[in-house]
């Protein structure tokens, strides 16, 4: 259990758990797109691009730390393109 959690709502650990799935599934997507170069597999790959962006942006505009999101040191910029 991470230090937090013991006292996390369950709102925190959604949070939390979607942005690693979020950001699982798009690393998965960059391998994807890396290893077939078809044009679907690129284009979900800037899908997450696009999500992981929303995601970031939305929390810096709540107060959310990027870490409460499993979503810190992570840069769609330079990790999905």
């Amino acid at each position: 259990m991470a230090p937090n959690e013991e006292h996390a709502t369950t709102h925190e650990l959604y949070l939390r758990d979607l942005g690693f799935l979020i950001r699982e599934l798009a690393v998965e997507s960059k391998q994807a797109a890396a290893e077939s170069h078809s044009d679907f597999a690129i284009g979900y790959m800037l899908g997450f691009h696009r999500v992981v962006s929303l995601m970031q942006q939305q929390a810096e505009a709540f107060g959310i730390p990027l870490p409460d999101m499993a979503l810190d040191e992570f840069d769609p910029d330079s990790e999905l393109v």
